[in-house]
Protein backbone atom coordinates (compact mmCIF):
# COMPACT_ATOMS: atom_id res chain seq x y z
CA UNK A 1 0.00 0.00 0.00
CA UNK A 2 1.18 3.53 -0.72
CA UNK A 3 1.16 6.07 2.08
CA UNK A 4 -2.10 7.55 0.80
CA UNK A 5 -3.73 4.15 0.33
CA UNK A 6 -2.66 3.11 3.82
CA UNK A 7 -4.24 6.22 5.33
CA UNK A 8 -7.55 5.77 3.54
CA UNK A 9 -7.67 2.01 4.12
CA UNK A 10 -6.87 1.98 7.81
CA UNK A 11 -8.67 5.29 8.49
CA UNK A 12 -6.86 6.66 11.51
CA UNK A 13 -7.16 10.31 10.49
CA UNK A 14 -5.87 11.78 13.75
CA UNK A 15 -2.72 9.64 13.68
CA UNK A 16 -1.97 10.81 10.15
CA UNK A 17 -2.81 14.47 10.73
CA UNK A 18 -1.31 15.04 14.19
CA UNK A 19 1.69 17.37 14.42
CA UNK A 20 3.12 14.95 17.01
CA UNK A 21 3.31 12.06 14.56
CA UNK A 22 5.69 11.68 11.63
CA UNK A 23 4.78 8.90 9.18
CA UNK A 24 7.25 7.42 6.71
CA UNK A 25 7.03 4.68 4.11
CA UNK A 26 10.03 2.35 4.36
CA UNK A 27 11.12 -0.02 1.58
CA UNK A 28 7.88 0.76 -0.30
CA UNK A 29 5.57 -1.27 1.94
CA UNK A 30 6.64 -0.96 5.59
CA UNK A 31 5.68 1.93 7.85
CA UNK A 32 7.49 3.89 10.54
CA UNK A 33 5.66 6.29 12.84
CA UNK A 34 7.68 8.62 15.06
CA UNK A 35 5.67 10.04 17.97
CA UNK A 36 7.23 13.11 19.54
CA UNK A 37 7.56 13.29 23.33
CA UNK A 38 7.59 16.46 25.40
CA UNK A 39 10.66 15.33 27.37
CA UNK A 40 13.46 14.53 24.88
CA UNK A 41 15.71 13.28 27.71
CA UNK A 42 13.45 10.21 28.14
CA UNK A 43 14.75 7.36 26.00
CA UNK A 44 12.11 6.33 23.43
CA UNK A 45 10.73 2.84 22.90
CA UNK A 46 9.34 0.96 19.90
CA UNK A 47 6.06 -0.87 19.37
CA UNK A 48 6.45 -3.39 16.58
CA UNK A 49 3.96 -5.35 14.46
CA UNK A 50 3.75 -6.73 10.95
CA UNK A 51 1.29 -6.33 8.11
CA UNK A 52 1.86 -9.54 6.14
CA UNK A 53 0.20 -12.91 6.78
CA UNK A 54 0.73 -16.50 5.70
CA UNK A 55 -1.47 -17.86 2.87
CA UNK A 56 -4.99 -19.13 3.46
CA UNK A 57 -7.65 -20.70 1.27
CA UNK A 58 -11.36 -21.14 1.88
CA UNK A 59 -11.04 -24.67 0.54
CA UNK A 60 -8.90 -25.59 3.56
CA UNK A 61 -12.06 -25.82 5.66
CA UNK A 62 -12.55 -22.34 7.09
CA UNK A 63 -15.92 -21.59 8.71
CA UNK A 64 -15.77 -18.13 7.09
CA UNK A 65 -13.78 -16.87 4.10
CA UNK A 66 -10.26 -16.30 5.49
CA UNK A 67 -10.07 -12.67 4.35
CA UNK A 68 -13.65 -11.67 5.19
CA UNK A 69 -13.25 -10.71 8.89
CA UNK A 70 -16.69 -12.25 9.34
CA UNK A 71 -18.13 -12.22 12.86
CA UNK A 72 -19.49 -15.51 14.18
CA UNK A 73 -20.70 -15.89 17.80
CA UNK A 74 -18.62 -12.99 19.05
CA UNK A 75 -15.44 -13.92 17.18
CA UNK A 76 -13.81 -12.21 14.21
CA UNK A 77 -12.58 -14.87 11.76
CA UNK A 78 -9.76 -14.20 9.32
CA UNK A 79 -6.16 -14.79 8.44
CA UNK A 80 -4.07 -12.44 10.55
CA UNK A 81 -6.58 -11.87 13.35
CA UNK A 82 -3.96 -13.35 15.70
CA UNK A 83 -0.81 -13.04 13.61
CA UNK A 84 -0.42 -10.09 13.55
CA UNK A 85 -3.26 -7.75 12.63
CA UNK A 86 -4.86 -7.47 16.07
CA UNK A 87 -1.73 -5.97 17.72
CA UNK A 88 -1.13 -3.80 14.64
CA UNK A 89 -4.66 -2.41 14.66
CA UNK A 90 -4.70 -2.25 18.45
CA UNK A 91 -1.58 -0.05 18.55
CA UNK A 92 -2.90 2.37 15.93
CA UNK A 93 -6.39 2.49 17.41
CA UNK A 94 -4.98 3.17 20.88
CA UNK A 95 -2.84 6.02 19.54
CA UNK A 96 -5.84 7.41 17.62
CA UNK A 97 -7.94 7.50 20.80
CA UNK A 98 -5.14 9.08 22.83
CA UNK A 99 -4.59 11.84 20.28
CA UNK A 100 -8.33 12.54 20.03
CA UNK A 101 -8.35 13.00 23.81
CA UNK A 102 -5.59 15.58 23.44
CA UNK A 103 -2.92 13.36 24.93
CA UNK A 104 0.71 14.35 24.32
CA UNK A 105 3.27 11.78 25.48
CA UNK A 106 6.19 12.77 27.66
CA UNK A 107 8.28 9.83 26.44
CA UNK A 108 8.55 9.71 22.66
CA UNK A 109 8.11 6.39 20.90
CA UNK A 110 8.11 4.69 17.52
CA UNK A 111 5.69 2.33 15.81
CA UNK A 112 7.20 -0.01 13.22
CA UNK A 113 5.00 -2.03 10.87
CA UNK A 114 7.00 -4.49 8.78
CA UNK A 115 5.67 -6.03 5.58
CA UNK A 116 7.63 -9.30 5.31
CA UNK A 117 7.95 -10.81 8.79
CA UNK A 118 6.64 -14.17 7.59
CA UNK A 119 9.68 -14.43 5.32
CA UNK A 120 12.19 -13.20 7.94
CA UNK A 121 11.78 -9.42 7.69
CA UNK A 122 14.87 -8.85 5.58
CA UNK A 123 13.26 -6.00 3.62
CA UNK A 124 10.78 -4.55 6.09
CA UNK A 125 12.13 -4.70 9.64
CA UNK A 126 15.76 -4.56 8.57
CA UNK A 127 15.16 -1.35 6.62
CA UNK A 128 13.30 0.18 9.56
CA UNK A 129 16.40 -0.64 11.63
CA UNK A 130 18.60 0.97 8.97
CA UNK A 131 16.57 4.20 9.11
CA UNK A 132 16.75 4.35 12.90
CA UNK A 133 20.49 3.63 12.90
CA UNK A 134 21.06 6.46 10.45
CA UNK A 135 19.44 8.76 13.01
CA UNK A 136 21.52 7.29 15.88
CA UNK A 137 18.34 6.18 17.66
CA UNK A 138 18.75 4.08 20.80
CA UNK A 139 15.67 2.50 22.35
CA UNK A 140 14.69 1.86 25.94
CA UNK A 141 12.94 -1.34 24.84
CA UNK A 142 11.12 -2.98 21.93
CA UNK A 143 7.74 -4.72 22.24
CA UNK A 144 6.72 -7.11 19.46
CA UNK A 145 4.41 -10.08 19.01
CA UNK A 146 5.44 -13.41 20.49
CA UNK A 147 3.88 -14.92 23.61
CA UNK A 148 0.35 -14.44 24.90
CA UNK A 149 -2.07 -15.01 27.78
CA UNK A 150 -2.42 -18.77 28.23
CA UNK A 151 -5.62 -20.00 29.86
CA UNK A 152 -5.95 -23.73 30.45
CA UNK A 153 -3.07 -24.44 28.08
CA UNK A 154 -0.37 -25.37 30.63
CA UNK A 155 -1.44 -28.60 32.31
CA UNK A 156 -1.77 -28.23 36.10
CA UNK A 157 -1.49 -24.43 36.14
CA UNK A 158 -4.19 -22.76 38.21
CA UNK A 159 -5.55 -19.74 36.34
CA UNK A 160 -4.28 -17.85 33.28
CA UNK A 161 -0.65 -16.78 32.80
CA UNK A 162 0.73 -13.95 30.68
CA UNK A 163 4.16 -14.94 29.40
CA UNK A 164 6.39 -12.09 28.24
CA UNK A 165 9.08 -13.38 25.88
CA UNK A 166 12.55 -12.22 26.94
CA UNK A 167 14.41 -14.16 24.26
CA UNK A 168 13.97 -16.27 21.13
CA UNK A 169 15.49 -19.57 20.18
CA UNK A 170 18.05 -19.46 17.41
CA UNK A 171 17.35 -21.06 14.06
CA UNK A 172 19.18 -23.06 11.43
CA UNK A 173 18.32 -24.74 8.16
CA UNK A 174 20.78 -27.45 7.21
CA UNK A 175 20.98 -29.30 3.91
CA UNK A 176 22.12 -32.94 3.83
CA UNK A 177 23.02 -34.45 0.47
CA UNK A 178 24.45 -37.65 -0.95
CA UNK A 179 25.91 -37.85 -4.47
CA UNK A 180 26.87 -41.01 -6.35
CA UNK A 181 26.82 -42.40 -9.86
CA UNK A 182 23.33 -43.09 -11.20
CA UNK A 183 22.38 -46.60 -12.23
CA UNK A 184 19.62 -48.86 -13.47
CA UNK A 185 17.19 -50.22 -10.89
CA UNK A 186 17.71 -53.76 -12.25
CA UNK A 187 21.29 -53.71 -10.93
CA UNK A 188 21.10 -51.77 -7.66
CA UNK A 189 24.16 -51.16 -5.47
CA UNK A 190 24.16 -52.39 -1.89
CA UNK A 191 23.46 -48.83 -0.76
CA UNK A 192 21.74 -46.10 -2.75
CA UNK A 193 21.95 -42.34 -2.29
CA UNK A 194 18.44 -42.47 -0.84
CA UNK A 195 19.34 -45.27 1.57
CA UNK A 196 22.48 -43.53 2.81
CA UNK A 197 20.65 -40.25 3.32
CA UNK A 198 17.63 -41.92 4.95
CA UNK A 199 19.94 -43.62 7.44
CA UNK A 200 21.57 -40.27 8.26
CA UNK A 201 18.18 -38.63 8.79
CA UNK A 202 17.08 -41.54 10.96
CA UNK A 203 20.16 -41.11 13.17
CA UNK A 204 19.29 -37.44 13.68
CA UNK A 205 15.73 -38.33 14.69
CA UNK A 206 16.83 -41.14 17.02
CA UNK A 207 19.48 -39.00 18.70
CA UNK A 208 17.89 -35.66 19.64
CA UNK A 209 19.97 -32.73 20.79
CA UNK A 210 20.95 -32.81 24.48
CA UNK A 211 18.40 -31.98 27.14
CA UNK A 212 19.19 -28.45 28.38
CA UNK A 213 16.16 -27.56 30.47
CA UNK A 214 17.09 -25.19 33.28
CA UNK A 215 20.08 -23.68 31.50
CA UNK A 216 18.11 -20.96 29.68
CA UNK A 217 15.34 -18.41 30.38
CA UNK A 218 12.74 -21.19 30.48
CA UNK A 219 13.89 -21.84 34.05
CA UNK A 220 12.61 -18.43 35.15
CA UNK A 221 9.23 -19.17 33.58
CA UNK A 222 8.61 -22.20 35.73
CA UNK A 223 10.04 -20.59 38.86
CA UNK A 224 7.65 -17.64 38.46
CA UNK A 225 4.68 -19.97 37.91
CA UNK A 226 5.54 -22.50 40.63
CA UNK A 227 3.12 -21.07 43.21
CA UNK A 228 0.21 -21.56 40.81
CA UNK A 229 0.68 -25.34 40.66
CA UNK A 230 -0.45 -27.95 43.13
CA UNK A 231 1.83 -30.44 44.83
CA UNK A 232 4.13 -32.13 43.88
CA UNK A 233 4.77 -29.85 40.87
CA UNK A 234 4.87 -26.74 43.08
CA UNK A 235 7.69 -28.27 45.13
CA UNK A 236 9.57 -29.47 42.04
CA UNK A 237 9.36 -26.11 40.24
CA UNK A 238 10.40 -24.23 43.36
CA UNK A 239 13.57 -26.30 43.59
CA UNK A 240 14.83 -26.49 40.02
CA UNK A 241 18.43 -26.38 41.29
CA UNK A 242 17.75 -30.03 42.16
CA UNK A 243 14.82 -31.11 39.99
CA UNK A 244 15.52 -29.46 36.60
CA UNK A 245 16.65 -32.78 35.02
CA UNK A 246 13.50 -34.52 36.29
CA UNK A 247 11.18 -31.80 35.00
CA UNK A 248 13.07 -31.80 31.70
CA UNK A 249 12.36 -35.50 31.26
CA UNK A 250 8.66 -34.87 31.89
CA UNK A 251 8.47 -31.96 29.46
CA UNK A 252 10.24 -33.76 26.61
CA UNK A 253 7.40 -36.28 26.34
CA UNK A 254 5.17 -33.85 24.39
CA UNK A 255 6.20 -31.93 21.24
CA UNK A 256 4.86 -28.59 22.49
CA UNK A 257 6.83 -28.72 25.76
CA UNK A 258 9.83 -30.57 24.33
CA UNK A 259 10.58 -27.29 22.55
CA UNK A 260 11.52 -25.75 25.93
CA UNK A 261 13.90 -28.57 26.76
CA UNK A 262 16.34 -28.66 23.84
CA UNK A 263 17.27 -27.63 20.36
CA UNK A 264 14.59 -29.26 18.24
CA UNK A 265 15.32 -31.12 15.01
CA UNK A 266 12.72 -31.32 12.24
CA UNK A 267 13.27 -32.96 8.86
CA UNK A 268 11.07 -30.83 6.62
CA UNK A 269 12.02 -31.71 3.01
CA UNK A 270 13.37 -34.84 1.28
CA UNK A 271 14.07 -34.84 -2.46
CA UNK A 272 15.40 -37.69 -4.61
CA UNK A 273 14.72 -39.52 -7.84
CA UNK A 274 13.18 -38.67 -11.20
CA UNK A 275 12.08 -42.08 -12.55
CA UNK A 276 11.02 -45.39 -11.03
CA UNK A 277 13.73 -47.46 -12.78
CA UNK A 278 16.71 -45.15 -12.15
CA UNK A 279 18.88 -45.19 -9.05
CA UNK A 280 19.19 -41.45 -8.39
CA UNK A 281 22.56 -39.76 -8.41
CA UNK A 282 21.51 -37.19 -5.82
CA UNK A 283 19.41 -37.28 -2.67
CA UNK A 284 18.80 -34.18 -0.55
CA UNK A 285 17.11 -33.48 2.76
CA UNK A 286 16.54 -30.26 4.65
CA UNK A 287 16.54 -30.09 8.43
CA UNK A 288 15.17 -27.15 10.41
CA UNK A 289 16.49 -26.63 13.93
CA UNK A 290 15.36 -24.23 16.65
CA UNK A 291 18.36 -23.62 18.89
CA UNK A 292 18.11 -23.61 22.69
CA UNK A 293 19.48 -20.55 24.48
CA UNK A 294 22.25 -22.59 26.10
CA UNK A 295 23.67 -23.65 22.73
CA UNK A 296 25.28 -21.85 19.81
CA UNK A 297 24.75 -22.39 16.10
CA UNK A 298 28.27 -23.79 15.78
CA UNK A 299 27.73 -26.29 18.60
CA UNK A 300 24.57 -27.53 16.87
CA UNK A 301 26.38 -27.93 13.54
CA UNK A 302 29.16 -29.90 15.25
CA UNK A 303 26.59 -32.21 16.86
CA UNK A 304 24.88 -32.82 13.51
CA UNK A 305 28.25 -33.72 12.00
CA UNK A 306 29.07 -36.21 14.74
CA UNK A 307 25.56 -37.72 14.81
CA UNK A 308 25.41 -38.25 11.04
CA UNK A 309 28.90 -39.74 11.23
CA UNK A 310 29.14 -40.52 7.52
CA UNK A 311 31.58 -38.71 5.24
CA UNK A 312 29.42 -39.61 2.24
CA UNK A 313 26.77 -37.22 3.56
CA UNK A 314 27.57 -33.60 2.77
CA UNK A 315 26.34 -31.17 5.43
CA UNK A 316 25.75 -27.52 4.46
CA UNK A 317 24.38 -24.63 6.49
CA UNK A 318 21.72 -22.90 4.36
CA UNK A 319 21.05 -20.16 6.90
CA UNK A 320 21.03 -19.73 10.63
CA UNK A 321 21.68 -17.56 13.64
CA UNK A 322 22.43 -17.94 17.32
CA UNK A 323 19.75 -17.65 20.02
CA UNK A 324 18.88 -14.05 20.81
CA UNK A 325 20.29 -12.30 23.89
CA UNK A 326 18.18 -12.61 27.04
CA UNK A 327 16.49 -9.33 27.98
CA UNK A 328 16.25 -8.17 31.59
CA UNK A 329 13.22 -9.17 33.64
CA UNK A 330 14.16 -8.14 37.18
CA UNK A 331 12.61 -5.48 39.41
CA UNK A 332 14.80 -2.76 37.86
CA UNK A 333 13.90 -3.62 34.26
CA UNK A 334 11.94 -0.63 32.95
CA UNK A 335 10.43 -2.31 29.89
CA UNK A 336 9.50 -5.59 31.57
CA UNK A 337 7.96 -3.92 34.61
CA UNK A 338 5.95 -1.44 32.52
CA UNK A 339 4.56 -4.27 30.38
CA UNK A 340 3.85 -6.32 33.50
CA UNK A 341 2.06 -3.41 35.18
CA UNK A 342 -0.04 -2.84 32.05
CA UNK A 343 -1.02 -6.52 31.90
CA UNK A 344 -2.11 -6.42 35.54
CA UNK A 345 -4.03 -3.17 34.96
CA UNK A 346 -6.12 -4.94 32.32
CA UNK A 347 -6.12 -8.48 33.75
CA UNK A 348 -5.68 -8.25 37.57
CA UNK A 349 -5.99 -12.01 38.17
CA UNK A 350 -3.38 -13.09 35.60
CA UNK A 351 0.03 -14.38 36.67
CA UNK A 352 2.87 -12.68 34.77
CA UNK A 353 6.13 -14.50 34.03
CA UNK A 354 9.07 -14.22 31.64
CA UNK A 355 9.12 -16.72 28.79
CA UNK A 356 10.98 -17.73 25.66
CA UNK A 357 9.70 -17.67 22.08
CA UNK A 358 10.30 -20.92 20.24
CA UNK A 359 9.62 -19.14 16.93
CA UNK A 360 11.20 -15.96 15.60
CA UNK A 361 9.90 -12.42 15.17
CA UNK A 362 10.91 -9.18 13.45
CA UNK A 363 12.18 -7.94 16.82
CA UNK A 364 15.41 -9.92 16.49
CA UNK A 365 16.65 -7.40 13.93
CA UNK A 366 16.59 -4.63 16.56
CA UNK A 367 19.16 -6.05 18.96
CA UNK A 368 21.72 -3.36 18.06
CA UNK A 369 19.28 -0.61 19.08
CA UNK A 370 18.38 -1.85 22.56
CA UNK A 371 19.37 -4.35 25.24
CA UNK A 372 15.75 -5.20 26.01
CA UNK A 373 13.39 -6.81 23.51
CA UNK A 374 10.07 -8.21 24.70
CA UNK A 375 7.69 -10.43 22.77
CA UNK A 376 4.09 -10.31 23.97
CA UNK A 377 0.58 -9.37 22.92
CA UNK A 378 -2.44 -9.79 25.24
CA UNK A 379 -4.14 -12.31 22.96
CA UNK A 380 -5.90 -15.04 24.95
CA UNK A 381 -5.05 -18.61 24.01
CA UNK A 382 -7.36 -21.34 25.30
CA UNK A 383 -7.03 -25.09 24.57
CA UNK A 384 -7.09 -25.62 20.80
CA UNK A 385 -6.36 -22.01 19.89
CA UNK A 386 -2.68 -22.67 19.18
CA UNK A 387 -3.73 -24.85 16.23
CA UNK A 388 -5.48 -21.84 14.68
CA UNK A 389 -2.15 -19.97 14.53
CA UNK A 390 -1.07 -20.34 10.87
CA UNK A 391 -3.87 -22.90 10.63
CA UNK A 392 -7.55 -22.81 9.73
CA UNK A 393 -10.22 -20.71 11.47
CA UNK A 394 -7.79 -18.17 12.91
CA UNK A 395 -9.90 -15.84 15.02
CA UNK A 396 -10.03 -13.38 17.89
CA UNK A 397 -13.00 -12.50 20.06
CA UNK A 398 -14.36 -8.98 19.83
CA UNK A 399 -13.88 -8.69 23.59
CA UNK A 400 -10.21 -9.66 23.30
CA UNK A 401 -9.66 -7.18 20.48
CA UNK A 402 -11.07 -4.44 22.71
CA UNK A 403 -8.66 -5.58 25.44
CA UNK A 404 -5.73 -5.24 23.04
CA UNK A 405 -6.67 -1.63 22.31
CA UNK A 406 -7.02 -0.97 26.03
CA UNK A 407 -3.64 -2.60 26.68
CA UNK A 408 -1.72 -0.37 24.24
CA UNK A 409 -3.79 2.65 25.36
CA UNK A 410 -2.57 2.06 28.94
CA UNK A 411 0.95 1.00 27.99
CA UNK A 412 1.72 4.25 26.16
CA UNK A 413 0.59 6.27 29.20
CA UNK A 414 2.42 4.00 31.67
CA UNK A 415 5.67 4.59 29.78
CA UNK A 416 5.51 8.29 30.63
CA UNK A 417 7.05 7.88 34.07
CA UNK A 418 10.67 9.00 34.28
CA UNK A 419 11.93 5.94 36.16
CA UNK A 420 10.63 2.94 38.05
CA UNK A 421 9.96 3.11 41.78
CA UNK A 422 12.53 1.55 44.08
CA UNK A 423 12.46 -2.28 43.83
CA UNK A 424 10.85 -2.70 47.26
CA UNK A 425 7.78 -0.78 46.04
CA UNK A 426 4.81 -2.56 44.54
CA UNK A 427 4.58 -2.70 40.76
CA UNK A 428 1.06 -1.26 41.13
CA UNK A 429 2.53 1.98 42.48
CA UNK A 430 3.93 2.86 39.04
Amino acid sequence: LSSKDFESFISFPTVFSSSLVRHELVANYSHLFSVQGSQPDLVPYLLLAHIDVVPASESDGWEAPPFSAKEIDGFIYGRGTIDDKSPLMGILQALEYLLIKGYAPRRGFYIGLGHDEEVSGYKGAMNIVRVLKQRSVQLSFVLDEGLAVLDGVISGLEGPAALIGISEKGSATVKLSVSMLPGHSSMPPSESSIGILAAAVKRLEENPMPRLFGHGPERGTFEHLAHKFGLPMKFIMSNLWLFAPLLGRVLERKPDTNAFVRTTTAVTMFNAGVKVNIIPALAEAYVNLRIHSAQSLQEVLDLIQSTVGDQRVKIELVNGFDPLPVSSADEKSFGFQIIKKTVLDIFPTVTVAPGICIGNTDSRHFKDLTNDIYRFAPVWFKPGDAQRFHGINERISKKNYEELIEFYFSLIQNCDIQKLPEPHSSVHEL
